[in-house]
């Protein structure tokens, strides 16, 4: 009874149920273990490249939004002075040239079908 354990009042012997420890090469397993980092370590350099790229291509958008919104206050500041930006004048006659030109392209179209 030296041998054997005694649980819950049972004597229990030791068995050979459960998974056997697997007899693999340590070398196998410490070069697969290596490789694993090393994947692990590329896969990680390039997402921070990615995040790198996706930050500067965002960085970029913003600044381009600043100036925008800095010319658009310039505009406002000249409206309120009762001035009108030469910019505006010209996306207000672009936007009555094209307005226009489809208006007579639809009148032109209506007599057309209109005979």
């Amino acid at each position: 009874m030296d041998d054997s354990k005694m649980v819950g009042g049972k004597v229990k012997k030791p068995g050979k149920r459960g998974r056997k420890p697997a007899k693999i090469d340590l070398k196998a397993k410490l070069e697969r273990s290596r490789q694993s980092a090393r994947e692990c370590r590329a896969r990680k350099k390039l997402r921070y490249q990615y995040l790198e790229e996706l930050v500067s291509s965002k960085e970029r958008a913003i600044c381009a939004l600043r100036e925008e919104l800095e010319m658009y206050k310039q505009w406002c500041t000249a409206m309120d002075q009762g001035k009108i930006p030469s910019e505006i004048k010209a996306l207000l006659t672009g936007d009555e040239q094209k307005t226009q030109g489809s208006s007579t392209k639809s009148s032109k179209n209506n007599n057309s079908n209109q005979s």
